[in-house]
């Protein structure tokens, strides 16, 4: 082998997916690369471009992938993959490829790719899972961009691909003019040929252009004659990352779903690149972008409606939990964005300052996945004491329009209204921060409650310096007041874990819900209060989602690693089975029936349970409360 190709595949181990192959494997790419020099500014390759059957590898230099607006989207720099999207996707480039500096690149040919890297478990994996957690960075400066880019690259190819379970068939003794007939009169793209209901072969329409149209075979001909054999098959739980990679591999337009995933088995289905085309624009990014399309409230509920058909059938493709969460408030964000919008042009005039929207509590920690009640909060920049009154009383006539369109899209109004609309929740920056000063310097139980609610916040909307401005303030208030996380721990156990002393479930004693569990009170947030706790005593700035909290405790705290996944665990257990119940009971989730569980759903529960009592006894231990519980 030459010395270029040994370089070459010395460097190329190094780097995901190439390192889990064989040395032969690697070899042998090696061998096939097309090594490119780019000069600073040159173009590899431009948007409109068709898509050339190529992925590529940056060797050294950078290579920037930048929109039609030229806004740069990624900067790629040594090891680092681009153009395998669009060589997934096909068609024409999205995005241009120009070296930022000067540049090798790696030209790795997608024949290449089928051959050695996506028939490789491991390597095929690694693939699925960096589409799936969008690898490469697609967001820009505003969340709206960026809740769009994330679900676009991530939902639709995570999520099981939804395949037509009702396959049109024929033997192999048809004629072919008798299958074009059916597939006709059935309106589809192709049929399936079997033997005993066994996936033999399938015929497409392409087949009929090229074998037939062309005269190569004639219409009287029987369909085994031309159909393509043998056919390719998977598994009825396919990803839409699998299914792209598959018709990749094999050059092909449709698999054939069996049981088990083998021509041995039934054909229950066939998955074709159009379905995929379909399932795309009925997934969540399809839902974000009738959300920027939307003129009323009413427009917006129909979608929030339609999210909660996207948030079933995620948690029937058994989709993490936390990730479900993320798409579900990042859905929720631009619903709200969409009516701040709405709001601001229905005022006779622009804001008067800028300001911030944000969202508190459940939705500020992005773990609001069923419609529960509106929580939020509105801080406008400083004005001068004589025109105070007049530019609070615009945006509490504006938080009354955007409370208003929200509550018409399912959010209901806060019972105790921690709303935007309330004056007591709607300051300017310098009174956001006194308020949150006498919360802290003053803790007592009221004012810990306040603390909970509005530590978790989140911008939805406005102005991003002010609220960092905030953010700093607080963090140096409590800096100053060591006994304030004292007081914090304490609150933080007053729910101690949900068992009596004969291990049964607490439950309510009186009220509306009577012997019902509260599964929120009582078992997620002492979780979350932990979380905020903890993340607090070491002054960890803008994370506010509870799981991401727990893990970069782990990474704070390595001795303490397994508590800390414990309560990752339960708080994605106890979520998704709130969620669960939500759904099923067409309410917010939180109060449960027992009788109603099955054993096995009890016993589930019971082991979150440990989580907080772990994670409890750690804050005993650490803020000196053993006297408390």
């Amino acid at each position: 082998m030459n010395t270029i190709a040994l370089r070459i595949c010395d460097f190329l181990k190094d780097f995901p997916p190439f390192s889990v192959l064989q040395k032969e494997d690697l070899l042998a790419i090696a061998s096939a690369v097309e090594v490119i020099y780019l000069k600073k500014d040159e173009l590899l390759f431009d948007v409109g471009e068709a898509v050339k059957p190529n992925f590529y590898v940056v060797r050294n230099g950078a290579v920037g992938l930048i929109r039609e607006d030229l806004h740069l989207v990624d900067e790629c720099d040594e090891g680092d993959i681009f153009g395998l999207r669009a060589l997934l996707r096909q068609g024409d480039y999205k995005l241009r490829a120009k070296s930022l500096e000067e540049s090798v690149i790696y030209s790795i040919s997608a024949e290449l790719l089928g051959t050695y890297i996506t028939s490789h478990a491991e390597a095929s994996q690694f693939l699925m899972t960096s589409f799936a957690s969008n690898t490469l960075s697609y967001s820009t400066e505003t969340s709206e961009a960026f809740n769009q880019s994330y679900i676009t690259k991530s939902s639709s190819e995570l999520q099981t691909a939804d395949y037509s379970k009702d396959p049109i068939t024929c033997s192999k003794a048809t004629r072919i003019k008798e299958a074009a007939e059916i597939m006709t009169k059935k309106r589809v793209g192709s049929i399936v040929v079997t033997d005993n209901h066994l996936p033999i072969g399938i015929i497409t329409d392409k087949d009929l252009r090229t074998k037939i149209a062309t005269g190569r075979f004639p219409i009287s001909a029987t369909v085994d004659q031309i159909m393509s054999s043998p056919v390719i098959t998977y598994h009825e739980v396919i990803s839409v990352a699998e299914a792209q990679i598959a018709m990749l591999k094999h050059r092909i337009t449709h698999l054939c779903i069996t049981k088990d995933g083998t021509t041995d088995t039934e054909l229950t289905g066939v998955l074709s690149e159009h379905d995929i085309i379909v399932l795309r624009e009925n997934n969540a990014s399809f839902l974000m972008k009738d959300i920027k399309r939307s003129e009323t409230a009413q427009d917006l509920k129909g979608i929030r409606e339609r999210a909660t058909e996207v948030l079933e059938r995620y948690l029937h493709q058994d989709i993490p939990i936390d990730f479900i969460g993320r798409i579900i408030s990042a859905i929720n964000e631009a619903i709200t964005q969409r009516c701040i919008k709405m709001a601001i042009s229905k005022m006779k005039i622009s804001p008067p300052v800028d300001f911030a929207w944000l969202s508190i509590g459940s939705q500020g920690r992005q773990e609001q996945l069923l419609l529960t009640d509106q929580d939020h909060m509105l801080v406008f920049e400083n004005t001068s004491p004589e025109n105070y009154d007049e530019v609070k009383d615009y945006f509490l006539q504006l938080a009354e329009y955007i409370t208003n369109y929200l509550n018409t899209v399912g959010f209901e109004l806060c019972p105790a209204r921690m709303m935007a609309n309330n004056p007591k929740w709607c300051l300017s920056l310098d009174q956001w921060k006194n308020q949150f000063s006498q919360w802290i310097t003053s803790p007592d139980q009221d004012h810990l409650m306040l603390c909970t609610i509005f530590f978790d916040y989140d911008r939805v909307y406005g102005d991003k310096c002010i609220v960092d401005e905030l953010s700093e303030h607080i963090f140096k208030c409590i800096k100053t007041q060591h006994i304030f996380l004292t007081y914090l721990g304490r609150n933080a156990l007053q729910n101690p874990p949900p068992l009596s002393f004969f291990r049964q479930f607490l439950v309510e004693e009186s009220g509306e819900h009577k012997d019902q569990f509260d599964i929120k009170a009582r078992a997620i947030m002492p979780l979350v209060d932990a979380a905020r706790l903890l993340t607090l005593y070491h002054n960890t700035k803008a994370i506010n989602n509870t799981v991401e909290r727990y893990e970069m405790l782990v990474t704070l705290e390595p001795q303490n690693k397994d508590v800390y996944l414990f309560c990752i665990e339960s708080f994605k257990d106890l979520l998704k089975f709130r969620t669960q119940q939500g759904l099923k009971h067409n309410d917010s989730g939180r109060f449960i029936d027992l009788t109603a569980l099955s054993k096995g759903d009890k016993l589930k529960l019971k082991r979150s349970f440990k989580a907080v009592k772990a994670i409890q006894q750690l804050i005993q231990t650490r803020f000196k409360l053993a006297h408390i519980i």
